[in-house]
């Protein structure tokens, strides 16, 4: 039987879990026409919990275009990607896409051919640095004239934070000028740095400084992955203890890639008709750390001493302790607490940690145990 539990890539349907009341939220705001940002650690699910929310939509009869910015590294190729998602959401025929993207895109000189499995592909191209400016007008204008047809139109960017590597700032402005103007359109911006989103949504000094509503997101809770695992195991014939899910719960924190992976590994080494061995998880952790102790190992050696040590600290001192505290510094051996202040601000850049209730956590929890495991 193949391996129920999934991570690494986008998650809907059956293998999706919970999420219930964040879905109910997004497909209102959906239906309402907000602007909102999405932001937490990377690999929590929120590409898959928007994907889940936009077929609920498209079901509905709304026309949902998701746009990936990660591809993106200038103004001309964010046109080009907006033009070509919103395009393609569309669908239809070779002929059709075409007629589609003559009729909203006709100045990027679209064009269709086949991709490797025979289905048809637009593409577009920016003729010309001078013409940047009237093609951000006119492809930004494409959603309210879709939502005058009497459509719901949803719009998400998705790694919205690489707009901040473009050479300016022009693409913030006029998303400004959009928002305040298209009110029927729903617009979703997604991003996994959370200290580039909230600087761009935050500061006051940036074009989109409060101009879309707060959706943080989270880990999943406990209560949900329990029914969630226990399910997947009895499915395929075999079984996991519940109190085996919440000593896996408390190490990835309910973090949707990790609990998955881990459960992954589990379910491999579990046997049909069989309750997983009381020494399973302690093996799985050992095979996922072997699997990742060369990459760790090269990432370590990467640091510096201070950012080395802050990050030992963080690995195995407790969540209530303030990393900047005099305990904690000596703990680590770091000398100041600007030293530790500018070590971490290194790793945020790096992300390698995040702030989270007041303190940072670890971004990737099976590196924080491969640190805890090497140091104790």
């Amino acid at each position: 039987m193949k391996n129920p539990f999934h991570y690494g890539g986008v998650v809907t349907g059956n293998d999706f879990c919970n999420r219930t009341e964040e879905q109910q939220v997004l497909f209102r705001a959906i239906q309402n026409g907000e602007k909102l940002f999405i932001y937490s650690e990377r690999r929590i699910g929120k590409t898959s919990l928007v994907k889940q929310v936009l077929q609920q939509a498209e079901k509905k009869g709304s026309t949902a275009s998701y746009i990936d910015l990660w591809p993106t590294d200038s103004e001309a190729s964010f046109i080009t990607t907006v033009a070509k998602s919103i395009t393609m959401s569309m669908g239809g025929t070779a002929q059709k896409l075409l007629s589609t993207a003559k009729q909203f895109f006709g100045k990027l000189a679209p064009s269709v051919s086949l991709n490797d499995e025979g289905k048809p592909v637009v593409t577009f191209r920016v003729q010309a640095e001078s013409q940047i400016t009237p093609l951000l007008e006119d492809v930004l204008s494409v959603p309210v004239r879709l939502s005058k047809k009497n459509r719901s139109v949803v719009i998400v960017f998705d790694e919205f934070q690489r707009i901040v590597e473009y050479d300016s700032d022009t693409i913030e402005g006029y998303l400004r000028s959009i928002i305040q103007q298209q009110k029927d359109v729903c617009y979703l911006f997604l991003g996994s740095r959370k200290h580039i989103i909230k600087r761009l949504f935050l500061d006051s000094s940036r074009p989109l400084y409060r101009s879309s509503g707060h959706f943080p997101l989270g880990p999943i809770d406990m209560k949900e992955w329990v029914p969630f695992i226990r399910h997947k195991f009895e499915l395929s014939g075999k079984s996991i203890e519940p109190s085996m899910i919440h000593d896996l719960c408390n190490l990835t924190g309910g973090h949707p890639f990790y609990t998955q992976h881990i459960c992954h590994v589990l379910w491999e080494l579990g046997e049909p008709n069989q309750s997983l061995k009381a020494n399973a998880l302690e093996k799985a952790i050992n095979i996922l750390l072997n699997r990742e102790s060369y990459a760790y190992t090269m990432l370590w050696e990467s640091l510096t001493s201070n950012q080395q040590r802050f990050l030992r600290g963080l690995s195995v001192k407790p969540s209530e302790m303030r990393p900047f505290s005099s305990e904690f510094l000596k703990s680590c051996g770091i000398k100041s607490s600007s030293s530790a202040q500018r070590a971490a601000e290194a790793l945020i850049e790096k992300d390698l940690i995040d702030r989270e209730n007041g303190g940072f956590v670890i971004v990737d929890r099976f590196f924080k145990i491969w640190i805890a495991e090497k140091f104790k």
